[in-house]
């Protein structure tokens, strides 16, 4: 099978070198599409790699329907339409990694430059002004850098400015007093930094939280002489609350890298000689931009080759180690949804997925994602993926919990799934036994033992003699063959099921014949 890939922004050779390595695909390079032309192309073509030039929008997605992945060789996702990809099922894929140097570098580039007015001095001497006094600067060594988002590039700026003597305090919603003492920084709320810092340097991403997070207010409350470095993404700082706290003073000095609107269409902050700026520089090494293609080129790969990616932005991202640990239920979690489906035959309303055993201590979202696939596509078909089968969930109002404990009743690992309907709340858990394979070991308060898979049929029925050899015989002149059969009871004489395993579906006059005998309360097909 070939995989077409379609390049529609400007990418070095060395960085889609994995992609020529590969075999299967076909790579097709087209990097002056308008937007139109791009809509007519997209159709046909499994993957499509950006950087930020190419903007894929809900309209794009929707004439694609064939894309399977898409790949930005960058931090971010600003210029793809995340859900509408997992609404289609698309992973989306970037490389968080690639230009975590080059960013960093360059925020500190921009730093010193500001803090000792580089770029002014030099446009001072190039129109042959030798100016000392004008151009006096201010040192790094003992001041405060306050760092807003202290992830990957965040935590290098520190390491950078901790080598210039400067005290480092952070904020990050993940950041932890014992990670932070680790990291030797201290740590507070966005207003504990921003009230002490010398310098401010954002390392956010652009989120509904974080537009304008650096505001008017924040600027009323941050020292006077402040100065503000933002080399992460335009739109975290309100640009034109900054223009007025530099028109009054309040801040000394800005260093900006990104903008609100890229190219650049409002330059007056530029025409306040405080403020030194480039044109979103920061990832443009020939390093980085290599690196970032290289991990998207390989993340793709990898899908294509695996059906696994590394830096997925749509689908929980879950270290390799323990991947290979829950890989084996993926299988057991996608038939224990598809069971339940089939066994309630009513729309979901909450489900709770409970992890028993060892399987508490590991991350299992995706798990979780594949248990909803199996119970989704019974009624939406192919389009539901493990990339938006919790987005189509959430869309159909079903609330999704999880929940965890050590405790599993005797079995090293077991899933269970309670669904709850408008008119019942029904059960089932499942195992993988030792050498033996995926176990269905409970249905709502009944122990079994059966393998989920083929055709089943789950029986309810009186605990009275003869119920068995009743409804065998009835399968028997129906032509039904029984492979296996379990029973399962509360109490001797009470309420009790039967989970047949058959060699063919049973149709529709069968299931009725069954449910007239003596002593049958219900009977349901369950196909996996």
């Amino acid at each position: 099978m070939t995989f077409h890939i379609l390049i529609s922004d400007p990418l070095s050779e060395e960085g889609i070198y994995p992609l020529r390595q590969a075999n299967g695909v076909n790579i097709v390079i087209e990097t002056t599409l308008t937007p139109e032309q791009l809509e007519e192309r997209i159709d046909g073509f499994d993957a499509l790699l950006v950087r930020s030039q190419t903007q894929v929008t809900r309209e794009l997605i929707e004439k694609a329907s064939n894309l399977k992945i898409i790949g930005r060789a960058g931090v971010g996702v600003d210029n793809i339409d995340l859900e509408a990809a997992t609404e289609h099922g698309i992973i989306v894929v970037n490389a968080p990694d690639g230009n975590t140097n080059s960013a960093a570098e360059h925020t500190m580039a921009m730093m010193m430059s500001m803090a000792r007015k580089i770029p002014q001095a030099f446009h001072a001497l190039r129109n042959q002004q030798w100016d000392r006094k004008s151009y006096v600067g201010v040192e790094l060594k003992n001041k405060t850098l306050g760092v807003v988002g202290f992830g990957r590039i965040g935590q290098e700026v520190a390491a950078r400015a901790k080598g210039q003597r400067m005290n480092i305090i952070a904020y990050d919603p993940f950041l932890t007093a014992e990670k932070a003492e680790k990291l030797g920084v201290d740590f507070g709320s966005v207003e504990d930094v921003l009230k002490v810092a010398d310098f401010v340097t954002v390392h956010t991403p652009l989120l509904k939280d974080t537009k304008h997070l650096i505001n008017k207010e924040a600027f009323e409350i941050m020292k006077d002489g402040v100065q503000i470095i933002n080399c992460a993404r335009g739109g975290i700082i309100d640009e034109n609350a900054l223009f007025d706290a530099v028109k009054s003073g309040k801040v000394a000095g800005a260093a900006l890298d990104v903008f609100e609107q890229e190219p650049m269409v409002d330059f007056r902050l530029l025409d306040l000689p405080e403020i030194i700026a480039t044109p979103h520089l920061g990832a443009s090494t020939f390093e980085a931009q290599e690196s970032v293609a290289v991990d998207v080129s390989m993340d793709v790969v990898s899908y294509f080759t695996t059906g696994t990616v590394r830096n997925s932005v749509n689908l929980p991202s879950v270290p390799k180690e323990i991947m290979k640990k829950i890989e084996p239920y993926f299988d057991l979690s996608e038939r224990l949804g598809a069971f339940l489906t089939d066994l309630t035959g009513a729309t979901a309303e909450e489900v709770t997925i409970r992890y028993a055993g060892e399987l508490a201590n590991m991350d299992v979202r995706p798990l979780t994602r594949n248990m909803l696939k199996g119970m989704l596509k019974r009624h939406l078909g192919k389009q539901v993926n493990n990339v938006n089968a919790l987005y189509l969930a959430n869309q159909k109002g079903i609330v999704v919990t999880e929940q965890k404990t050590t405790e599993s009743k005797g079995f090293t690992t077991l899933i269970t799934v309670e669904v709850k309907t408008a008119n019942s709340v029904r059960k089932v858990a499942g195992t993988l036994l030792n050498g033996q394979g995926a176990r269905i070991v409970k249905v709502d308060d009944y122990l079994v033992d059966v393998v989920p898979e083929g055709h089943l049929l789950y029986v309810r029925h009186n605990d009275r003699p003869g119920v068995i050899g009743r409804v065998g015989t009835l399968l028997g002149v129906e032509d039904v063959n029984i492979a296996t059969m379990q029973v399962g009871r509360s109490i001797i004489g009470g309420d009790a099921i039967m989970m047949l395993s058959i060699d063919k579906p049973a149709d529709t006059s069968s299931l009725v014949k069954l449910a007239k005998l003596d002593e049958i309360q219900g009977v349901t097909a369950i196909n996996l």
